[in-house]
């Protein structure tokens, strides 16, 4: 028997559900779900994220805080990771079709380091951004992934494969 397929967050994952459809007052089960996912050791994210999300200073950076266990946001740290983090960045900065300010952006932030997580480790990247092989603002997550045999999906689609559902059980 194989182990199941283990999921990387994106930051996004967390911040476009807080913003609208799965908000903490309207939503409450996805975020349940996204920690029974973790403690079944489908899904984690990076450090960097986690650093990313305590910088809103808001209600997700509470719910990082007060909810997430310990090992939910695993360090990025590592020898291998790193390696494969230098290839990424290399690549970016050999893509033409890329502006400097768009390298850069992607230089600072924990895409990269994501993405370099999920090659090191065999997981897939789950992230809202879509392929782009024209944009020249932006290094998108899943242009890297492309070019790194990395696989991703969306929220949605890690949500059915986990058969997560999410049922209201109110009055009418």
């Amino acid at each position: 028997m194989t182990d199941p397929v283990r999921y990387l967050l994106d930051a996004n994952v967390f911040i476009q559900a807080k913003r609208s459809y799965y908000a903490f007052d309207l939503c409450p089960g996805y975020w349940k779900a996204l920690l029974a996912h973790h403690g079944s050791g489908r899904l984690c994210s990076i450090d960097r994220v986690r650093d990313e999300l305590l910088n809103g200073a808001d209600e997700l950076a509470d719910w990082v805080k007060s909810s997430v266990p310990d090992g939910f946001f695993v360090s990025s740290a590592e020898p291998a990771v790193a390696t494969w983090f230098g290839k990424m960045m290399s690549w970016a900065q050999s893509q033409a079709q890329f502006l400097p300010v768009a390298k850069a952006e992607f230089a600072g932030k924990a895409d990269g380091w994501l993405i370099a997580y999920a090659k090191t480790h065999g997981l897939k990247l789950v992230t809202l951004e879509k392929a782009n092989p024209a944009i020249k603002k932006k290094v998108p997550m899943p242009n890297v992934c492309d070019a790194f045999g990395v696989q991703y999906l969306d929220t949605f689609d890690m949500l059915r494969v986990l058969k997560t559902k999410l049922e209201w059980h109110g009055k009418a």
